[in-house]
């Protein structure tokens, strides 16, 4: 099951208190207060991991709390800090306070670590606390409370290619002639329920990691159909796929239906717009009249969009479509160096 937001609670371990104690030994009767401090408690961490792809394990467990610091001993002793709670979240996932909507870390690389909670100071032992006037102090601090909070946890999966359209536009057949990912395929609306992952070798030594986003509707961007859940996803991919059908048995005018899912993009997110995006037709092998391609290539090329035909079914255009991925995001790629060297 694909699990993409969830909210937990975080609790650090609170300090240990310090201890109140007096120095007793048969040849040292003058030992004085010696009361050791308490343990610092135990940091609530999270860390990316490769290893997870969904935040489905929070839906049994929203509660973690890290260990408390011991309390101090006699002989100045200190309390044993308490040990850190790990708790391990799949690359990519967003953290948010869920009080103030703060965003405390955004998770995108593999191992990256961000404390949610801090543990609490140990507190001082008597020891601390004696003076010439006061010799034999009776009291220590309390360990300091670890920090609690409710958190949000958001994942936005990472990935070069984004598969975008409305819902039976053909992007589940894709991705699996593409890649070896086994999306769920039927002739029904919202075929995928959740995003697929899939990897496409472009050659020996280059790899394309492909994100199939379930279909979106008109309204998606307000909360309709499925759209709203998985928009998020593709705020991370550097370029789109977008899949109209241009099939005789069509049930919405190709441009119609591209202008309807770039409309809810942009009211998600105005940024989005400005993700390079190549059109896909699809469903070529049941297109009669293929005079209707030139038409719609020119009217998406005058929109500034790089536009293939493609049939998934058959493989036609599949390599011209794989090399045009392939172009662009090598040309992304250098867009992306020229900016770091203009930086330094």
């Amino acid at each position: 099951m694909f699990v993409d937001r969830v909210k937990i609670r975080v609790k650090a371990g609170d300090g240990g208190n310090g201890a109140v104690a007096f120095l007793r030994e048969k040849y040292r009767p003058f030992g004085g207060p010696a009361g050791g401090d308490g343990g610092k408690g135990g940091d609530v961490v999270l860390v990316a991991t490769g290893r997870k792809h969904t935040l489905y394990d929070f839906k049994f467990q929203a509660h973690f709390k890290a260990q408390r610091g011991e309390h101090g001993k006699g002989k100045n002793q200190k309390g044993k800090d308490g040990e850190d709670l790990i708790i391990e979240v799949p690359v990519g996932t967003v953290v948010i306070d869920a009080d103030t909507g703060e965003v405390l870390c955004d998770l995108v690389k593999d191992g990256q670590r961000c404390v949610v909670a801090k543990g609490g100071r140990g507190g001082r032992g008597n020891a601390h606390f004696a003076t010439p006037t006061n010799q034999t102090p009776r009291y220590a601090e309390k360990g300091e409370k670890g920090e609690e909070r409710w958190l949000i946890l958001e994942l936005k999966l990472i990935a070069d290619v984004g598969l975008v359209g409305l819902p039976n536009a053909g992007k589940s057949t894709l991705i699996s002639v593409l890649t070896r990912a086994k999306p769920k395929i039927a002739d029904y609306p919202f075929t995928t329920l959740s995003p697929v992952l899939g990897v496409m070798e472009l050659d020996e030594e280059r790899h394309v990691v492909i994100a199939d986003i379930p279909g979106l509707i008109e309204g998606a961007s307000q909360g309709k159909g499925l759209g709203l859940d998985f928009l998020r996803h593709i705020e991370r991919t550097k370029l789109l796929l977008h899949l109209v059908d241009i099939s005789d048995g069509r049930t919405e005018d190709p441009i119609k239906a591209f202008q309807t899912v770039l409309k809810e993009m942009e009211n998600y997110s105005p940024e989005l717009l400005k993700k390079p995006q190549i059109v896909v037709g699809t469903k070529l092998d049941a297109l009669s009249d293929r005079s209707y391609i030139e038409s719609l290539k020119k009217v998406f090329e005058s929109m500034g969009y790089p536009f293939v035909a493609i049939s998934a079914v058959t493989g036609e255009n599949l390599n011209d479509l794989k090399y045009l991925i392939g172009r662009k995001l090598e040309e992304l790629k250098d867009a992306e160096l020229g900016k770091i060297q203009v930086v330094s």
